[in-house]
């Protein structure tokens, strides 16, 4: 059984490497990070687990198929953290139809149906998450990858967390590197969660633009959530 915290879509991919493309999301609940910036707590959070189904792969592309009519898109694979859930069956279903999967994982945990992945997005958390992301797990996630795509996110609030991701992405020459300014988030409510800071986010970005270009860091790639732009912090876009 799989834990699902939500399946929607079609919509586009938000960020990172297939920004833009058109997608099927299935988010997994449950997570063994605990982000300080967290922007899917009702994922993640353990007072949210009765809303969590659990499902068997088959239920999840039943749904999946009638969400694309039967038409093959990329299947992204979230959370939470996805690697924590037995995924392989899922993708087995979906590539036997022409499907294509993507995972985002902050590389804490390998498994070894990570080869099969069409694109595996390493976003290993900076300082500001309060979390501790180590070069060895994602050392061990990129090996049970193999020959599939393999990329790296960094979400970046700060300059401590601008220095921590070059060093980390130093530790990986050949991988490509995205890299998004970070979208703080007020403390989790009851109701909807609030318009996120248009002007805010722009200026990061444009800071984020700025020490890349000054640094010469010219191999990454610096893109906006296109998603919290679009359509603002609503789940299920």
């Amino acid at each position: 059984m799989i834990r699902i915290s939500e399946i929607f879509g079609p919509t586009i991919q938000g960020e990172g490497a297939l920004i833009g493309q058109p997608t099927v999301f299935v988010r997994t609940g449950g997570c063994d990070f605990r982000c300080s910036w967290c922007d899917s707590l009702h994922a993640v959070d353990s007072r949210f687990r009765d809303d969590w189904r659990p499902m068997h792969a088959t239920e999840i592309w039943a749904e999946v198929t009638r969400l694309s009519g039967g038409v093959p898109l990329t299947v992204s694979l979230s959370g939470g953290n996805p690697a924590i859930q037995p995924l392989g069956d899922l993708i087995a279903l979906g590539q036997a139809q022409g499907y294509r999967f993507a995972m985002e994982t902050q590389g804490s945990v390998a498994r070894d149906w990570f080869a099969a992945l069409d694109l595996i997005v390493l976003s290993p958390k900076p300082p500001s998450s309060g979390m501790d992301s180590r070069a060895g797990d994602l050392a061990a996630c990129l090996a049970a990858a193999g020959a599939a795509r393999a990329v790296l996110k960094f979400v970046i609030f700060d300059e401590a967390d601008y220095l921590w991701s070059r060093a980390m992405a130093a530790s990986f020459p050949g991988l490509a590197v995205y890299l998004q300014p970070g979208n703080p988030l007020p403390p989790p409510g009851d109701g909807p969660e609030p318009d996120p800071d248009t002007p805010d986010l722009l200026a990061r970005m444009r800071w984020l633009i700025d020490r890349v270009a000054a640094d010469r860091w010219f191999s990454a790639h610096v893109l906006p959530q296109l998603h919290v732009l679009l359509w603002g912090n609503r789940r299920g876009v």
